[in-house]
Parts: C-alpha cells; sequence; structure tokens
C-alpha cells in the first residue's frame, strides 16, 4: 500500500527531500546484497510504498506534495531531487506563493489555509489517484513556525475530513530550547493541541537531541540543517522502509501506516511518539566498527528506560521499579522519576543475522503501565536487508514518557507569556481568540496528565 507524504513549510520540504534521498538510496543500493529474491520483494514494497512510474520518465516520481508559501526551498528540492537521477518530484506536485506567515500560527492557519485549501488538496487528490491502495498520509512540518505549523495543522484537519478512514502520521520537528522565535512556545501549544484532534499519531524529532548526535555522534564540527535534516531522514527511513511480519514469515508489511498505529496507538490520548536508533556515526567511523545485537539491543533497552537521547551517557543506575511499587517509587518511599514508562513499544531491526537478535529484554511488564495485557506491549519487525550502509541497525519507536519533560517544558514557557497576554494580539489580529489559547492548554495539560500518571 501506497504513503502520500505532504511536506509542509521550510522544515518540512527540507526533511522530506532528504527522506527521499535516503528511500530511494537505499533501494538502489540494496540490488547488490545477497538473496536475490529478497532483495527485489524488498525494492518492489518500497517503489510501490514511495514512488510511482511516469510514461516517458527515466526517474521514478515521489508520492509527495510539498507546500510552503515561498518558492525558494520548494525550488532547491526539485533540482535536488532531479540531481540525484534515482527519483525525482513529480511537475504538479508542489504549491508556493511568494509570501510568507512570517512565523505567525493564526497567520498560517486562518488565513493561508482556508485561501489556499482547495488548490493544495487538488494536489493532494491527485497523488491518491495515482495509488492502487492508500495507506494513508504522513506530513512533515515544524511545530513552531508559521506556514509549518498553522497551514500544516489547518491541512491536517482537511486531511482528516477529505478522508476519514485513512491513517495520518504527523512528523513535527520540535524547536531548540533557545530558539530565535519569541512566540514558538505558542506555535508549539497551538499546533500539538490540534494535531490531536485530526492524527491517528505525532512522531517528534527534538532539534536539541538531533543536534547532539551531529556533533557527538557523527562529529560534525560545523553543524548545518542539513546535517540535522540528514539524521531525522535517516531515523524516518529506519521506520518507514519495508520490514517483514513478527509472525516469523518472510512477506513484507503492506499497511505500514495502519500496522504502526495498531501496535503504538491503542489509547486515544496516547499519540506521542518517540524514536531511538541506534547505532549512529560518521560514515568514517562506520567503515571500522562492528556490532553485535546483544550489545545493541542492550544499550537501547537502557536508552529506553532511562530517557537517554543517544547511547552516549547513558545512566546505567536506573532501573525497573521492583515488583509492587509504582515506577515513582523507591523502598525508602522517596519519589524517582528517572525511570520512563512505557505504553508500546516498537522494535524494528535490520541487517545481517536480524533472526538471531533476542528481543526478550524489551519484554519485561515492569517496563510498561499495569494496564496494558502482558505480551501487548512489544512488538518486533525484522529484515535481514540491511538500511543505509548500515550492518545492523536497531530502532525503536516508542510511546512512552519520553516526552513528558519537554511537552511540560514548552506548556509551562507558553502559559507564562500568555499570563502576561504577551504577543497575544498578533493571534487576535488574524483570527485566533484568547478562548482558543485556553483550549488549547486544557488539552495538553490533559495529555500531560495522562502520561504522568502510566
Amino acid at each position: 500500500m501506497s504513503i502520500v507524504t505532504v511536506q509542509l513549510g521550510q522544515c518540512g520540504n527540507q526533511i522530506g527531500q532528504e527522506l527521499f534521498d535516503v528511500i530511494g538510496k537505499d533501494c538502489h543500493n540494496a540490488q547488490g546484497q545477497s538473496n536475490k529474491k529478497e532483495t527485489e520483494a524488498y525494492r518492489a514494497c518500497s517503489q510501490e510504498r514511495f514512488f510511482s512510474e511516469d510514461n516517458g520518465k527515466d526517474a521514478p516520481s515521489a508520492r509527495a506534495v510539498l507546500v510552503d508559501m515561498e518558492p525558494k526551498v520548494i525550488s532547491q528540492a526539485i533540482a535536488t531531487a532531479a540531481k540525484s537521477g534515482i527519483w525525482r518530484y513529480g511537475e504538479e506536485s508542489f504549491f508556493c506563493q511568494k509570501q510568507g506567515s512570517g512565523n505567525n500560527w493564526a497567520n498560517g492557519f486562518c488565513v493561508h489555509g482556508p485561501r489556499h485549501e482547495r488548490d493544495i488538496m487538488n494536489l493532494v487528490r491527485r497523488q491518491v489517484e495515482k495509488c492502487d491502495r492508500l495507506s494513508g498520509f504522513f506530513t512533515m512540518m515544524s511545530l513552531a513556525g508559521g506556514t509549518g505549523s498553522g497551514l500544516g495543522t489547518y491541512m491536517t484537519q482537511c486531511l482528516r475530513d477529505t478522508y476519514p478512514h485513512s491513517f495520518i502520521l504527523n512528523q513535527v520537528t520540535w524547536p531548540y530550547g533557545t530558539g530565535e522565535v519569541i512566540v514558538q512556545n505558542y506555535n508549539s501549544v497551538l499546533t500539538l493541541s490540534h494535531l490531536y484532534q485530526s492524527s491517528d499519531a505525532i512522531l517528534v524529532h527534538e532539534n536539541d537531541t538531533v543536534h547532539k548526535i551531529c556533533a557527538q555522534l557523527m562529529n560534525i564540527k560545523q553543524i548545518s540543517f542539513k546535517d540535522v535534516n540528514k539524521v531525522i531522514a535517516h531515523q524516518l527511513g529506519s521506520v518507514l522502509q519495508p520490514v517483514c511480519t513478527s509472525d516469523g514469515t518472510a512477506e513484507y508489511k503492506r499497511n505500514p501506516l495502519g500496522d504502526l498505529m495498531e501496535n503504538m496507538v491503542c489509547h486515544p490520548e496516547f499519540k506521542l511518539l518517540g524514536l531511538r536508533n541506534i547505532p549512529q556515526m560518521s560514515d568514517t567511523a562506520l567503515a571500522y566498527s562492528a556490532f553485535t545485537w546483544p550489545g545493541l539491543l542492550k544499550h537501547l533497552r537502557q536508552m529506553l528506560i532511562a530517557h537517554a537521547k543517544m547511547e552516549e551517557g547513558i545512566d546505567w543506575q536506573v532501573r525497573p521499579p521492583l515488583p509492587g511499587l509504582t515506577a515513582v517509587e523507591t523502598l525508602t518511599g522517596k519519589k524517582e522519576s528517572r525511570f520512563n514508562t512505557s505504553l508500546s513499544n516498537l522494535l524494528i531491526l535490520r541487517g545481517k543475522d536480524v533472526q538471531s537478535a533476542d528481543q526478550g529484554a524489551f519484554a519485561d511488564p515492569a517496563l510498561y503501565t499495569s494496564w496494558r495485557p502482558p505480551g501487548s506491549s512489544i512488538t518486533t519487525w525484522r529484515t535481514p536487508i540491511a538500511f543505509n550502509r548500515y550492518e545492523k541497525l536497531a530502532t525503536l519507536v516508542s510511546n512512552s514518557q519520553l516526552l513528558l519533560k519537554p511537552l511540560d517544558s514548552i506548556v509551562g514557557r507558553a502559559w507564562n507569556m500568555f499570563a502576561s497576554r504577551a504577543y497575544v494580539h498578533q493571534y487576535i489580529k488574524y483570527g485566533i481568540s484568547e478562548g482558543d489559547f485556553l483550549d488549547s492548554f486544557t488539552a495538553l495539560e490533559q495529555v500531560i496528565s495522562s502520561y504522568s500518571n502510566l
């Protein structure tokens, strides 16, 4: 089944171009791997999922719609894709204007959204009509910008209204903690609260975390947005590229978004997904490195329970709570909040000797909230096909308390600004009222409470 990708704003379009580049090259490189039949099945599944063949064109076109209020980033993405020779964007797959939203969420949501809804949805419809079977939509956007978050949120609602039975997965990029946009906390609160109503799941990447990965693991001295976007694209590709079912059969999953939602989003109050990937390193270091599945999975499990963002600096002292105690209690009665309680986890294993990898440590009931049925909280997908030059790669998609602290922080900072009505007039000017702000704060406080009580 196919996924139609909607790239929104500067952030979404830059990440989208890197994602399709990773996927296209991964399929191309898979040709040289062993087991020809397995490789051909992998490539065919990926092609159906992300690309469509156009008569008379050398390279397949991405199943994507590019949206931005300024033409610069879209033009760059289209040109870069064309140079690859492996894939390209379709000739009628983008929408742009010569006006931005000025980092004003209300301008993107209340003005640009209704004004351009028909044109953008027509582009989406054309992509949908090219699909033999539609799995759903994958949108990429910034959490805190004007076009990316305001317009993106509005278009997500349009997708839900137009395609009520299709899955929608939103990838959002969390702003830097010390961002340059003074109203980024407002924009983030408004985006998340609205997406919670129309999206099936929200996959979050934190800019601060990805920046640290670039500096400490990739050993990049002068980090650019392109470097950050490449890391995000690598992680997304490791989730979205084909994998086999967990029942031991060799068939690749055909409904990627449906399978993801089935395993990860069991309750409508819990839609925030975090992503961890191991190993991650520079191309130079990768050529001289070797890994074992027991070592990778041991580190990945500890990253999960200790709130670790990457494999460096893991707190190995954190342990699951003892039977009979909650996740925030110790034998002395003191509160302990370092342990990360999960609702559900998806472990994706790719590469050599993947069938020998033992995921049993992730099935420990102590890792999960008590109201989930035993054995239903962890799912494992595998494929022997290596991804993006990594001989072995483990990816963990987690619906857990990983994002609780940054969410609580951003809501708190936004509320402190709202209490003094700072910059609120800029939103009222375009149609967002103080009541809309209060509704958004209330919705996210409920999300925070739900995750806190796991």
